[in-house]
């Protein structure tokens, strides 16, 4: 187990820089445009969003998700409770066939909680997301500004 940790590492760190879209391909399942929003002073809790497409012709779901720069990594989303937007966690995230589910604000994310560091722009970190049928795979999330809305750097530009 071990070895393919750092298999998977050597990997990561082979992707290339952070800042440029990039996709991870593990089975028929494809995680595109992984990003977080840097965090604020000492801040303890991040969030992370992507792309999900499964192009293959059985559903999926994303189950599990862990990184060694937090404690946790939950999946969670939100509903809105007695005309109150509220996050809560979600044991799965569903993806059928042929289609894509965005993780993005307001909507399906991944809670970081128990952060060992602050998440600061332009850096990047490990993620590993595990799927009930494609099975598990790391992907490099980049760090994006605090106010980010989105894993491409022209959608923070001002309107």
């Amino acid at each position: 187990m071990r070895r393919w940790g750092v298999i998977l590492l050597g990997a990561w760190l082979l992707a290339g820089p952070p800042g440029h879209a990039h996709e991870f391909k593990f089975g028929e399942v494809a995680v595109a445009t992984p990003w977080a929003r840097a965090t604020i002073g000492a801040g303890r809790t991040g969030v992370a969003f992507l792309t999900i497409h499964n192009r293959g012709v059985a559903a999926d779901r994303l189950v599990a998700a862990s990184t060694p720069i937090a404690r946790r990594a939950a999946l969670h989303g939100h509903e809105i409770d007695a005309g109150v937007m509220k996050m809560r966690p979600v044991a799965a995230i569903p993806i059928a066939p042929g289609s894509t589910v965005t993780l993005a604000p307001a909507g399906l994310h991944i809670m970081l909680t128990g952060l060992r560091y602050r998440l600061s722009e332009g850096s990047s970190f490990p993620l590993t997301l595990t799927f009930e049928g494609a099975g598990s795979a790391t992907v490099r999330v980049d760090v994006r500004s605090a106010t980010a809305r989105s894993g491409h750097a022209h959608d923070d530009e001002a309107d």
